[in-house]
């Protein structure tokens, strides 16, 4: 029996997002299955472990203020390292798309690059080391200036706003340097030559139509940095105790996944209705 072109044209599509499909499936729908069945356990089914199915879980989260008050202090960190990322990735990625050329541009890009090809963990001590009392920065600021410093900024907010910076800024970059690459340069020159100003062609041209990179890049670091906790733990101390962190603490120093697996669920919660409170936003910047 033949078949029509286009059952054809859905086979040979569906064949190649197959792949694709197959992947998030092996990759995320199956990890969340199993996450979203230890949320329901009363104990890790492991053993001779007395368990049955609960919602105890999830009502220790109402239950317990602390958590609400982390979940809060996280999302509000989330925002603050999503700010400073695009203020200071913005300019970042309009200098490599608009105003660098050549080999400079590529010397550059690996400069942006570079925090991706070493372990996350080594990124993290390296600014302990520059962080510190009596660390790189406090030597050098001292080497400098006619007068002592005291530089400690270590177990601090600002140590750990910095060292998420420096792991997510670069997806920032990235996502608005595409977004900038695709604005043609002639409508800037006929802004020009219209007599816009800098400012004017920036916040007229450049800003609305780079906008979708920009978001893109704002909503792909924000999802993570709710949840971050390597961070906050080395960088932060006692004042780097949040939301990612209490998780990690139930899986890996308390051993209680399913009190853990549910923590992660409400952040999962938590995050989809921010992301769908701020999607007519998102929309409405993007047309």
């Amino acid at each position: 029996m033949a078949i029509h072109p286009a059952g054809q044209r859905r086979l040979g599509v569906l064949g190649l997002l197959s792949p694709a499909y197959l992947w998030l499936t092996v990759a995320i729908f199956l990890p969340l299955s199993a996450m979203l069945y230890f949320s329901v356990l009363s104990d890790v089914p492991f053993g001779d472990t007395d368990w049955h199915y609960s919602l105890e879980n999830y009502r220790a989260f109402w239950e317990n203020p602390v958590y609400a008050t982390l979940l809060w202090k996280s999302v509000k960190l989330g925002l603050m390292v999503t700010l400073v990322s695009v203020l200071v990735g913005f300019p970042c990625a309009y200098v490599l798309a608009k105003v660098i050329r050549g080999r400079a541009r590529e010397a550059l890009f690996l400069l942006v690059i570079l925090p991706f090809w070493s372990n996350s963990l080594v990124r993290i001590f390296s600014w302990a080391i520059v962080l510190r009392g009596n660390g790189v920065l406090e030597r050098g600021l001292n080497a400098i200036l006619p007068f002592e410093v005291d530089v400690n900024l270590m177990f601090s907010t600002p140590a750990v706003v910095i060292g998420l910076v420096h792991s997510y800024l670069p997806y920032v970059i990235l996502t608005s340097y595409l977004g900038l690459q695709a604005i043609d340069d002639s409508l800037i020159d006929a802004a020009r030559s219209m007599g816009a100003g800098k400012l004017t062609i920036l916040a007229r041209v450049i800003l609305p139509l780079a906008l979708p990179g920009v978001l893109a890049g704002a909503v792909l670091i924000f999802v993570p940095l709710v949840g971050s906790f390597m961070e906050p733990r080395i960088l932060g101390g006692r004042v780097g105790t949040y939301y990612g962190t209490v998780i990690e603490d139930q899986f890996v120093a308390v051993f209680n996944w399913p009190l853990g697996a549910a923590l992660s669920f409400v952040l999962l919660a938590v995050v989809l209705g921010i992301l769908a409170l701020a999607s007519p936003i998102l929309r409405k910047a993007q047309t």
